[in-house]
């Protein structure tokens, strides 16, 4: 039978194995990046409760032609991500990897991506999305750069 200081060190290497919302505090903020006359913002609020909200908005031509709700929470099973796209059912992706300035979220059972990561460096966030499109493995990168958001 395993003493009860043996059972609590391994339930307290058990807690730190599963990461904190604040291990990805580098992504809040405002990040933008323009291309092909579209010009898309991803913004993320600082962790709290477990938690950032973000949200991110697609223009061309003027008009917003894409946008998308977006969560990162503390799961039972580490990180997860949750998506509700425009004109898309919601989806989760719970994280395979957390490192210092890179994290990357997987969901095999979703259509495309199965696969979002996020890597950052200085004032830039790259995020990719990557997973099956027409019978070929596709990655499709947005490598943002860090922008003022806010009305005020």
């Amino acid at each position: 039978m395993l003493g009860a200081s043996l059972i609590g060190l391994l339930m307290a290497g058990a807690a730190q194995a599963r990461p904190a919302i604040t291990n990805v505090a580098w992504i809040a903020g405002c990040w933008e990046l323009t291309r092909n006359g579209r010009h898309v913002v991803e913004q993320w609020t600082a962790p709290e409760g477990g938690s950032m909200l973000g949200l991110s908005r697609t223009v061309d031509g003027g008009r917003t032609r894409e946008w998308e709700f977006l969560m990162i929470r503390e799961g039972a099973r580490g990180l997860e991500y949750v998506a509700r796209p425009s004109g898309q059912p919601e989806a989760t992706f719970t994280s395979t990897t957390v490192a210092s300035g890179q994290i990357v979220f997987e969901n095999p059972a979703h259509d495309f991506p199965k696969k979002i990561s996020y890597r950052r460096s200085g004032d830039a966030l790259t995020a990719a999305v990557e997973g099956p499109m027409n019978g070929a493995a596709r990655r499709i990168e947005f490598p943002y750069t860090r922008a003022v958001c806010g009305g005020g």
